[in-house]
């Protein structure tokens, strides 16, 4: 008498399992490194809106008051920003009638790496 009878062997079934595992762990990691690149951006992003911040503020100072700065957690704190990990604006001013403006944000990120972005403008007193 033949045998018929059907399904999987234990083989069949272990290469199977194996196959899924590897693709759900892609899918995984994928899913990791997402998340870690989702809070850089996002500290890229709070960082640029203090410098804008910074530039605002300095937009509202008259031109002969225009100072070079730093700003560190407390008094970023201060103007009623939450600060990055270790975060730091420095504003440098360069030039007498064409003032150039350099604002400068940096913080440590994930992993205590540096991180900066910086702004650059002119302004003028005319």
């Amino acid at each position: 008498m033949k045998s018929s009878s059907k399904g999987f062997t234990l083989s069949e079934l272990l290469l199977a399992a194996a196959i899924l595992a590897f693709a759900l762990s892609g899918l995984l990691l994928l899913f990791v490194n997402c998340m870690l690149l989702n809070a850089a951006n996002r500290n890229l992003t709070i960082a640029t809106s203090h410098a804008e911040f910074a530039l605002e503020e300095i937009e509202n100072t008259t031109f002969a008051s225009i100072a070079s700065a730093t700003w560190n957690n407390a008094t970023i704190t201060s103007k009623g920003l939450t600060p990055l990990n270790n975060e730091s604006i420095v504003i440098t001013v360069t030039g007498t009638d064409l003032k150039n403006i350099s604002v400068l944000a940096s913080w440590l990120d994930r992993g205590q790496k540096n991180r900066s972005t910086e702004l650059l403008t002119l302004f003028s007193d005319y």
